[in-house]
């Protein structure tokens, strides 16, 4: 993990706030959060969701980093036991104080103690998984679309049909309705429609989790449209005084991401260097 170490400058974020929240995490990293989406951030996107895995440099960065600050959380969309397997962050050295938010939030794994807090599943999910078949026939994406099995949730990918943009768009309104119809909603991100129970979100989570933190400055880190919310939360958290940086990692697909982001970095391999960097900059930090 050393070749990393030093070699990255910290980069400068683009806008003021941004300016200031990096400002504040390098000045009191003890009472800094940072949170971090999965795929696409720490994972590269790949066809098949199965054989994702963190970039081979995410989890010695963060074990730099994580204790410097007050914490580090992986907040994804995934169930929060695979995305642990996935990020191999199970017994890293440095990361018994990470904190795995998954399903969006609903389902929360603490390396201290290595349990899933879960709630039970919506009876939606089900249901829907029971009649997508049938739809996805219907429409003609049968062919090269694939359905994820979430256990909270339940995800249509499209990446591998023929025109992966052509039928994520016709697959929209159908499984909007789809999820009406037994009391969930859809969460559409790069190539996937997923439609899972309401009420949380990825900028509730974050919000929660930095308020329970008693944070004083928030990092966040994603690529996807399933990240905005968050992105949200913490526009809001500036507003009520907690500095923020919003760090999109560099998607062509989200550029919507992009616009609103403090600074872009180029992809896994671009958060791993800023979280080395960062973990440069403060390790002669005090961490209190």
């Amino acid at each position: 993990m050393g070749s990393a170490m030093g070699s990255h400058p910290l980069p400068v974020p683009t806008t003021a706030a941004g300016r200031e929240g990096l400002a504040a995490l390098l000045e009191r990293p003890g009472r800094a959060v940072v949170g971090l989406d999965f795929d696409g951030t720490l994972a590269e996107i790949v066809p098949d969701p199965d054989q994702a895995r963190a970039h081979p440099g995410a989890v010695p960065a963060l074990s730099r980093l994580a204790p410097r600050l007050r914490s580090v959380a992986v907040i994804t969309g995934r169930p929060a036991e695979v995305a642990v397997r996935y990020g191999g962050f199970a017994g890293a050295e440095g990361l018994d104080g990470l904190v795995v938010l998954g399903l969006y939030g609903a389902e929360r794994w603490d390396a201290a103690s290595g349990a899933v807090q879960a709630p039970e599943p919506h009876p939606g999910v089900a249901a829907v998984q029971a009649e997508l078949p049938a739809v996805l026939e219907e429409y003609g994406a049968a062919q090269g679309t694939w359905i994820e099995d979430k256990g909270r949730a339940v995800a249509v990918h499209t990446r591998r049909a023929e025109d992966p943009q052509a039928t994520f768009e016709a697959l929209r309104a159908p499984l909007h309705a789809l999820a009406e119809r037994h009391g969930l909603i859809v969460e559409p991100g790069r190539l996937v429609l997923e439609l899972r129970p309401p009420g949380m979100d990825k900028g509730v989570a974050l919000t929660e989790y930095v308020r329970r933190m008693g944070a004083e400055a928030v990092l966040y880190a994603g690529d996807d449209l399933g990240d905005l919310a968050a992105f949200g939360a913490v526009e809001r958290l500036r507003e009520e005084g907690v500095p923020g940086v919003l760090v999109c990692s560099g998607s062509t697909e989200v550029t919507e991401l992009a616009q609103r982001a403090d600074l872009v970095v180029d992809g896994p391999a671009g958060v791993v260097e800023l979280l080395s960097s960062l973990a440069d900059a403060v390790s002669g930090a005090n961490a209190s």
